[in-house]
């Protein structure tokens, strides 16, 4: 399901609204197969994602009705979609832990420069 709206979104939705990389990131399926809730990942600024994410939810009977027709399903859920922030939030956590790493280097190279052992950290 999740690669079905993913083709969907990508192929078939022509909206200006939605910014061009809109990815499935995950679908969460009931088990009465009534709801599903899909969450999505967008780049683009805090405004361009919520007018992506209010685009999508206008245009869920669409997706929904070309899901039906992609895929063969005992009932077509609800779909509901929610912003996914985990790769821009990863992405921030790799940064930080980048940046800190760099730190440390700079601090290990500047000790040993000084001739100060004590300030360098043994590996």
């Amino acid at each position: 399901m999740q690669r079905a709206i993913s083709e969907i979104i990508r192929q078939d939705m022509k909206d200006p609204r939605l910014p061009v990389v809109t990815s499935v990131t995950k679908v969460k399926l009931t088990k009465d197969l009534q709801f599903a809730k899909i969450y999505i990942s967008m780049f683009g600024s805090p405004e361009e994602k919520k007018t992506g994410i209010d685009c999508l939810r206008s245009s869920a009977g669409y997706i929904r009705t070309m899901l039906g027709k992609r895929m063969i399903i005992r009932q077509l859920p609800q779909l509901n979609f929610v912003i996914d922030n985990s790769v821009e939030e990863g992405a921030a956590m790799s940064k930080i832990i980048d940046d800190v790493i760099a730190s440390e280097k700079r601090n290990a190279a500047a000790a040993e420069s000084t001739g100060n052992p004590e300030n360098v950290e043994n590996s």
